[in-house]
């Protein structure tokens, strides 16, 4: 049985999206908002809710129980200062504390993640089974050359 390791990463994350995106859908707000500090435009693609989605229930499978505030951290990225052309160095920033939490608290009512008390987020057997299952599924897609690649 193939592992959500067994397969490239984004492949994996864009299977899950697409199963994610029959579960639970995106807030009305999240088409406003920015995903960091550091971005000046909210996201265009049209499935970044469900894809984010997947990308942290990957990551909280691989780094297991997380915070929100180390996955901020792992989604931010380096800002300039107030003024786009400004010579000032760029200094890192974090990603939005807000759609993290809210996309747990989705996987959480799904039952794909669970609240470790003290700990952080951890995936649940629904959650990994969900992953192993869907890897299973890219890795019969994936073309043998393809897969080569990422070996």
């Amino acid at each position: 049985m193939a592992t959500m390791y067994d397969v490239p990463a984004d492949a994996l994350i864009e299977a899950v999206a697409e199963d994610l995106a029959e579960r639970f859908d995106e807030p009305d707000w999240a088409a406003f908002t920015k995903s960091g500090a550091n971005r000046e435009l909210p996201p265009e693609q049209e499935d970044f809710w469900h894809v984010r989605a997947a990308s942290l229930l990957r990551k909280v499978a691989a780094d297991g129980p997380v915070g929100v505030e180390r996955l901020a951290t792992e989604y931010g990225g380096s800002k300039r200062g107030s003024n786009r052309y400004q010579v000032a160095p760029a200094k890192r920033t974090d990603g939005s504390r807000k759609i993290i939490r809210t996309i747990l608290q989705q996987l959480e009512d799904e039952d794909l993640v669970e609240t470790a008390e003290g700990e952080g987020r951890r995936i649940t057997a629904d959650g990994r089974s969900l992953l192993d299952e869907t890897a299973g599924e890219v890795l019969g897609e994936l073309d043998r050359p393809e897969l080569e690649r990422y070996a």
